[in-house]
């Protein structure tokens, strides 16, 4: 099998082809303007609900603020899981035993969270993948009628960025199995020997995998704050923020907000987003996005709604007008 190839150029807007989704924006960082967003996609999260969002190594100074979800949970969302998988690499969160207490020092104590492989693991057909025919997902997805992807937008070692796509694609996948699938070849001795094209490529086969699971019950929204070039995953140990918060995205389709996201980071001056470019570029990050929409998954040309204003269509300039410099 061989990858794709330009997942370190960024695709400009204009260069775009196809359809248009809508995502719509908030520059309200708050738990109110995730609220507000959250109603603009709800539509068809019913039944039973699981929440997908990192909830950090232990102390991890950038998650997403337990009490915005708390308050969309009890809000919103009464009687949903908040949804985990365990770990890849061995720490604080490789085994259940010990991701429940990691869990417990990060303050995810006020509603049921669900290690979705704590008691085994299902395969998922890959539809038209090149790299997989199936992915191995915590059996307990299984469980749930919708997904809400809630995610922290963010840099990442190994992909560049992580956004919707990264959060289910790596977030769903088991840790013993799936990850393994996605981060290594077969008998190679380094665990994280697959890297660039091939990487994000795997990612979204993965994430497709849950995202056809759910067809239309399912939405995601990016939490543009904090935004380190490092992964949650690393904690403590993440680079420091220099990148500007932004806002909140959401929308119905992931290719869209996923750009949108990256699109975004873009549009901010040059020296305010040069270290979170540099990650995205470096790591050939851009080719999540490409080959989402090659696998049908999404449009790359979108709608910005401000939600602020009267849900006015905006260009990126405008919702990046007033960002900032990022105060720790």
């Amino acid at each position: 099998m061989v990858p794709g190839t330009n997942g370190d150029k960024h695709l400009p807007y204009d260069k775009r082809t196809g359809n248009e989704s809508t995502v719509f924006f908030t520059r309200d960082l708050s738990a109110e303007g995730l609220e507000k967003i959250y109603k603009r996609v709800n539509q068809d999260i019913t039944g039973k609900v699981a929440i997908k969002l990192h909830t950090g190594e232990p102390h991890g100074p950038n998650i997403i603020p337990r009490p915005w979800v708390k308050n969309l949970i009890d809000n919103e969302l009464p009687g949903a899981h908040i949804v985990e998988t365990n770990a890849y690499y061995e720490g604080d969160r490789y085994t259940t035993a010990q991701h429940r207490n990691t869990l417990k020092i990060n303050g995810w104590t006020f509603a049921p969270v669900d290690i979705l492989d704590e008691f085994g693991t299902a395969m998922l057909p890959v539809k038209n993948g090149n790299w997989f025919k199936e992915m191995s997902v915590g059996k307990n997805l299984l469980n749930y009628d919708s997904l809400l992807v809630l995610t922290h937008f963010k840099g990442h070692v190994q992909g560049g960025f992580g956004g919707s796509n990264k959060n289910i694609g790596i977030g769903c996948a088991d840790g013993r199995i799936g990850k393994a699938m996605i981060h290594t070849t077969p008998g190679q001795p380094d665990q994280w020997d697959i890297a660039k094209e091939e990487f994000m490529e795997r990612i979204s086969e993965s994430s497709k995998a849950t995202v056809d699971h759910f067809g239309k019950h399912i939405a995601f929204i990016n939490v543009l704050r904090n935004m380190s070039v490092s992964c949650d995953c690393e904690g403590v140990a993440a680079a420091p923020v220099v990148t500007p918060n932004i806002g909140i995205l959401a929308s119905l389709d992931i290719v869209a907000i996923d750009n949108a996201s990256v699109d975004l980071v873009f549009a901010l001056p040059e020296k305010d987003h040069a270290d979170l470019v540099e990650r995205m570029t470096s790591r050939h990050g851009f080719r999540q996005l490409t080959y989402m929409k090659e696998l049908g998954m999404g449009n790359d040309k979108y709608n910005l709604i401000d939600i602020d204003n009267g849900d006015k269509k905006i260009s990126l300039a405008e919702a990046v007008k007033d960002v900032k410099p990022f105060k720790a």
